[in-house]
């Protein structure tokens, strides 16, 4: 893997005709989506050419399954849906896998964010459930934030009560939540995932979940190899899914350890980077 990726418009690598691709994972904030939250127009019918192809596009996200299945509703059918950061994986409404946290684990992370809360850290914390998500923050700004991941979302006195699975714990703070939050959440790296997932998310996870875990569950259980699967990502959140594709990339736009960690450097979201290099890897 060389140390720095080359630019997908220089790539010596690239072959002289489409690649055996049969599997298509990407991230969707700040890969797939541009800085407007916008799912590229093209992507509709390169959808049809993929599905004619026999290649299986996978959204993998932080975000919530029903939020996913909701922006993908017209072309869901068949499609793998990789949600919540891997904790969650589900085909035509059917769950693949799943990876369920502790109820007193959930209980303890919500109650580390009410300290944060007591001593004037402006951030809440999101107890992610199968079936919805749930906060106590009532505050419209954060609800706002909320409503963008989380489709089914309700709100309750009490997150450590409540009657769901509990896949994930996030935890979303107004300031930068890698020098802040993330930090206070640091007692439970010895034992669970805490990953930055983005500018302002943390999320706290078993140890054995993250969308690679759930790319290479889902590549054993369809004999795909990882020669054969493309992956995008731009965030800390995305680094064991760039591990389990040969064809890794990281956006132009993607945190500097991403850069790294991928083999390959496509454009920007904002240079609708997915499509591009689709298109030139496949030769559509």
């Amino acid at each position: 893997m060389p140390a720095t990726p080359t630019p997908l418009l220089d790539l010596p690598g690239l072959p002289a005709g489409p690649a055996d691709i049969r599997l298509i994972v990407t991230d969707m904030d700040g890969t797939l989506l541009d800085d407007s939250k916008r799912i590229p127009d093209g992507l509709w019918p390169m959808l049809a050419e993929l599905r004619r192809r026999g290649v299986l596009f996978s959204p993998a996200s932080g975000r919530q399954y029903a939020t996913l299945a909701r922006q993908f509703a017209d072309v869901a059918d068949g499609m793998v849906f990789i949600a919540e950061n891997g904790t969650y994986v589900v085909r035509d409404g059917v769950e693949l896998s799943s990876d369920i946290l502790e109820p007193s684990v959930a209980g303890g992370i919500a109650r580390t964010v009410r300290r944060l809360v007591a001593g004037g850290v402006d951030a809440g914390a999101v107890v992610c459930g199968k079936r919805s998500a749930y906060v106590e923050r009532t505050d419209e700004a954060f609800l706002a934030e909320v409503r963008k991941y989380y489709v089914e979302h309700r709100v309750v006195e009490d997150v450590t009560a409540v009657d769901d699975d509990v896949i994930k714990v996030a935890l979303f703070d107004f300031g930068p939540a890698e020098h802040s939050t993330a930090p206070a959440l640091a007692p439970f790296a010895a034992t669970h995932q805490v990953v930055v997932s983005g500018e302002h998310w943390v999320d706290v996870m078993n140890r054995t979940a993250n969308k690679g875990t759930a790319l290479r569950g889902l590549q054993r259980a369809l004999g795909i190899t990882p020669a054969q699967t493309m992956v995008f990502g731009d965030y800390l959140n995305d680094l064991e899914m760039l591990d389990a594709a040969e064809w890794s990339f990281a956006m132009a736009n993607a945190h500097p350890e991403v850069v790294r960690r991928a083999r390959h450097l496509a454009p920007s979201n904002n240079e609708n980077g997915v499509l591009r290099t689709i298109s030139r890897v496949l030769g559509l």
